[in-house]
């Protein structure tokens, strides 16, 4: 099986070298295609490439990888899982394992998440996909975790039903620490909580609509992760989901699917919206 490694933090994070030193041990093949630069939050973008000419892309020698072909890209993640189905990196991959992203992709997230966009747009193209992603905590990130639970899902992973894709997020502990892996369902909280609208004039908590032509501020983020404090923690009501599976320190595992058609209780609107814009080219013709 020939696996490729991406990320959204950029093919110089830690996180994607101890990801594909994982893969590279599992005994199959492994090519690295990541962003040149960070493209966290990019989801599952590629960026206006019907403006450009190409993609330019650069190799790199990633630490413990001798051997293992590794190219930073000018573009997002996406991209760069689409370039390598393509043919740009040598033969297409059966497999995409994205990460480990430093933070966790959980609940909402997981919409705007560059680490997931990038599995989700493989499975577009019907391969296997597994995203990882580790919990912020101190200044030690183990790595060694996340990147060993990725590897004993690569048999299973490889054996899935084409077009799978699974979320892995981790606790920040030593491999010994971690008491077990649990199913976490996709919660419903994000990662910004509030915003607070600062003018910095005269007009300082004004609504944002009450300020003249021209005016400028900034929008002050509350921003919630797991493992970044208090505030991070799921409601009572939440016990089953992603983040609060992480907060009781087990690791999660989420099965997602991408872009797919609404089912039949989608009909009737459709219908709906079909006849009324079918009036309003009628009356159009009739002018």
């Amino acid at each position: 099986m020939r696996i490729l490694v991406t990320n959204d933090d950029g093919v110089r994070a830690p996180g994607i070298a101890a990801l594909a030193k994982a893969a590279a041990g599992t005994g199959h093949d492994v090519v690295v295609v990541a962003p040149r630069e960070d493209y966290s939050g990019a989801g599952a973008a590629v960026g206006p490439v019907h403006q450009r000419e190409g993609v330019a892309y650069e190799t790199h020698a990633l630490e413990g990888l001798d051997g293992t072909p590794a190219f930073g890209i000018d573009g997002p993640p996406a991209l760069a899982v689409i370039l390598a189905c393509v043919g740009a990196f040598g033969a297409r991959p059966d497999a995409v394992v994205s990460g480990i992203n430093l933070g966790a992709n959980v609940g909402r997230s997981a919409m705007h998440s560059g680490t997931i966009g990038a599995a989700l747009t493989g499975a577009h193209f019907g391969l296997r996909a597994l995203a990882v992603s580790t919990v912020f905590g101190s200044e030690t990130v183990h790595w060694e975790t996340a990147a060993d639970l990725a590897a004993t899902l690569v048999p299973v992973l490889a054996s899935a039903p084409a077009g799978t894709v699974w979320n892995l997020n981790v606790p920040n502990v030593a491999p010994g620490g971690l008491p077990g892996v649990l199913h976490g369902k996709l919660g419903r909280t994000g990662t910004i909580r509030s915003a607070v609208q600062s003018s910095g004039q005269a007009g300082e908590g004004k609504p944002v609509v009450a300020l003249g032509p021209g005016s400028k501020g900034m929008v002050r983020l509350e921003i919630a992760l797991p493992g970044m404090g208090a505030t991070a923690a799921p409601s009572p009501d939440d016990d089953s989901s992603d983040a609060a599976v992480l907060s009781r320190g087990y690791a999660s595992l989420t099965a997602l699917v991408g872009v797919h058609e609404a089912g039949e209780d989608a009909t009737p609107g459709i219908e709906l919206a079909l006849a009324a814009m079918e009036s309003a080219i009628a009356r159009a013709s009739a002018r």
